[in-house]
């Protein structure tokens, strides 16, 4: 479910508070009680270790135990809770951590977490289940081969630009300037041979990394169709306007249980879409987004948002009052991401009700003009959504 959902311990409830510094090989491991430091040690990383550790030394005392989030993933957190402990994983940046401090080592990280297990200082992430975590990787995957999609692109662009050859007229099409008929051209334009070999090169790439996030999308709706519970998700979600399959899929696979969603805030903080704040007594001062949480999911929430104005006239009146509000070389940007903050509440209302979202009979809106939809990187457009 969404990290944002923070979970905590009664200290009282414990009599041991174990903190672990958790590397690729190793364990570090500092116990304490309610009173003192008890021990630190090193173990290898194994739970079954650490597990016969604790039957060992603290066989029927209620343990809690704690580390932080990274690398070798939730594995541990899963064999502890499997055996009855109770395990929080910290996000790194919730840690107190005291100023001046100018020694780390994973004896005093370990030693920190315990303390701050047994002051309740410490809250944890909530871990997804394992369907969840497995749609995650597909999502990733996809990702990342898009991601070296656009170096392509752009690498094969620069390459062109240096040389002083003109890139191909790119036809009016959804493909764009991309499409099979332009990559042909870019593969037949007169340059010398190691100009060749390297566009040719950055050719055979892109189109590896295009087929290779093709077929992630591809089992990424297999997986899918095959979960009852992401499915039903994913096909509430694609009633909201704007919202795309892969963003859908996206969604689902970061937020996890909708059963564990709590409030309509939640879902914007966890995207980072809700305002910064330094605040004392009467003086607000309210700043930019606070952009936390997963920033690919946040971007296709925002072009999500282009599109979604254009398919609901709520949106696109409450694009416009809020566009109006604003100096014109900022306007687009703040009314775009209003309204993907707006998105998140029908987000977290069609999850929380498990129902399609429904639109309210239209009302007369003009359309949204071109100078309305120019942001200070220039136009954004539903043809750039998700490129679905």
């Amino acid at each position: 479910m969404v990290e944002a959902i923070q979970q905590g311990i009664i200290p009282r409830q414990f009599e041991i508070f174990a903190g672990l510094d958790v590397d690729k090989s190793r364990i570090a491991v500092t116990f304490t009680d309610h009173e003192s430091l008890l021990k630190s040690l090193q173990m290898p990383y194994s739970s079954d270790h650490l597990l016969n550790y604790l039957g060992k030394h603290f066989g029927g005392r209620k343990i809690a135990l704690a580390y932080e989030v990274g690398p070798t993933g939730f594995g541990l957190y899963d064999d502890l809770t499997a055996a009855g402990h109770r395990c929080l994983v910290v996000a790194p940046s919730m840690v107190p951590t005291a100023p001046g401090k100018r020694v780390k080592t994973n004896r005093l990280d370990s030693r920190k977490l315990s303390e701050g297990l047994r002051g309740a200082q410490l809250k944890s992430i909530h871990v997804p289940s394992g369907v969840y975590r497995q749609l995650r990787h597909l999502v990733q995957l996809r990702d990342s081969h898009v991601r070296q999609m656009t170096a392509a692109k752009l690498r094969i662009k620069a390459l062109l630009l240096y040389e002083g050859i003109p890139f191909p007229e790119a036809p009016k099409s959804r493909s764009g300037q991309w499409s099979a008929r332009v990559l042909r051209e870019v593969g037949t334009l007169p340059c010398n041979s190691s100009v060749r070999f390297k566009l040719d090169s950055l050719i055979a790439s892109l189109q590896f990394h295009q087929l290779q996030a093709a077929a992630a999308q591809k089992q990424m709706r297999r997986f899918c169709q095959q979960d009852p519970e992401l499915k039903q998700s994913i096909g509430w979600l694609l009633t909201v306007p704007g919202l795309g399959w892969i963003t859908a899929s996206h969604l689902v696979a970061r937020l996890g249980d909708w059963r564990l969603l709590r409030n309509v805030r939640q879902i914007a903080a966890f995207l980072g879409l809700v305002c910064s704040e330094h605040s004392t007594g009467d003086d607000i001062q309210r700043g930019a987004i606070t952009r936390s949480g997963d920033s690919r999911l946040r971007n296709k929430l925002v072009q999500a948002a282009w599109t979604a104005i254009r398919q609901d006239p709520e949106l696109r009146e409450f694009y416009r009052r809020i566009y109006q509000r604003h100096p014109r070389q900022v306007a687009a940007r703040k009314a775009i991401v209003a309204v993907a903050r707006k998105l998140t509440t029908r987000i977290y209302s069609v999850l929380k009700q498990q129902r399609p979202f429904q639109l309210r009979p239209p009302m007369p809106s003009a359309p949204v003009t071109p100078e309305e939809t120019v942001g200070p990187r220039g136009r954004l457009d539903s043809a750039q959504n998700e490129q679905e």
